[in-house]
């Protein structure tokens, strides 16, 4: 069973090409195999990180923050660079990096967060260093932008971002356009301490083609449940557990800080004109604002599920007329 949800930073890698290095070198490829894994783990391990997994050319290592994932990453290409490889082999790594929420399950990790940090890896050029945007945000870390992309299996784009620094490679080939199809049925999670409200709101959701990926009783496995799922739309109790004052409002702050392409609409029993006013002045992009009262309303509440999931703003008529006066 799943210990505990934690907020850490993935460094997935493996050998670009490695069949045919295997090929190539024979027997010697084991040589290279081991003085790869002791050059990435050192790197991991000098920079604070723990590798989680190592299985063939594969590594999976996990770090308390961005910067210190990105310095082991930066570290162990350099490595790989300087490193005199056997036949005069070129050792190429791809390396991805993501942060996110994932339950703690004994020594290792699960949640969309792990499937999403492999999947920027997977996306990586040998010689190169992907993350995820936010990952790297405010790290002091060099980058350059190389726009939303699907990734295989991850519900919405991501932003990628290649590490630069002095000794890297620089020249790598257009990731390629962002891929077409994007799935049209809105996903939704559901985050209420009622049980027959959040169950009511499920069943009625699910009639008019929503699809609800999660429900939760608490903020706290709401940020989970988020994490695990990337929802279109988290529909949130302003009032929660364990105090039952604003820690849906809390939640919500932190979902549309750290997931940009999940809206929140919020719902409250009574007109809360100073946390309406607060939402939106921090946010003004996929937010929402109702009574619980329009929830009986199935045509406007689902007008305003659908508008928060396009990046839209949608506030209570009543809250609306209470913030003119």
């Amino acid at each position: 069973m799943p210990e505990k949800a934690a907020d850490v930073t993935f460094l997935f890698t493996d050998i670009e090409g490695s069949t045919g290095l295997l090929q190539r070198l024979g027997n010697s490829y084991a040589v290279v195999l081991q003085r790869h894994r002791k050059l990435i783990g050192g790197a991991v391990k000098s920079n604070g990180g723990r590798v989680v997994d190592c299985r063939g050319d594969e590594f999976f290592a996990v770090f308390e923050d961005g910067a210190s994932a990105a310095a082991a990453a930066v570290a162990a290409q350099l490595a790989l660079l300087r490193e005199p490889w056997p036949d005069e082999v070129v050792v190429r790594v791809r390396m991805g990096l993501h942060r996110g929420r994932a339950q703690v399950v004994g020594d290792g990790y699960v949640g969309m967060a792990v499937h999403h940090a492999a999947r920027v890896g997977a996306t990586a050029r040998g010689g190169e260093i992907l993350a995820s945007a936010a990952t790297v945000t405010d790290c002091g870390v060099e980058t350059v932008d190389l726009g939303e992309h699907r990734l295989k299996g991850v519900p919405h784009p991501t932003r990628l971002v290649r590490v630069l620094a002095p000794g890297l490679e620089t020249d790598f080939p257009s990731l390629g356009a962002e891929e077409a199809g994007i799935d049209t049925v809105v996903r939704v999670a559901l985050a209420d301490d009622s049980v027959l409200l959040r169950e009511g709101i499920a069943r009625l959701l699910e009639e008019e083609g929503f699809d609800i990926v999660g429900q939760s009783g608490t903020a706290e496995d709401l940020l989970t449940l988020v994490a695990e799922t990337l929802p279109d739309v988290a529909i949130v109790d302003i009032r929660m557990p364990p105090t039952k004052t604003d820690e849906g409002l809390r939640a919500a702050r932190e979902i549309r800080a750290r997931y940009p392409h999940t809206g929140v609409l919020l719902l409250s029993q009574y007109v809360e004109l100073e946390k309406a006013v607060e939402l939106l002045d921090r946010d003004a992009t996929g937010v929402g604002y109702l009574l619980k009262d329009r929830v009986a309303d199935v045509e406007e509440f689902t007008r305003a599920i659908r508008r928060v999931a396009d990046g839209g703003v949608s506030v209570d008529v009543e809250i609306l007329e209470q913030l003119r006066d």
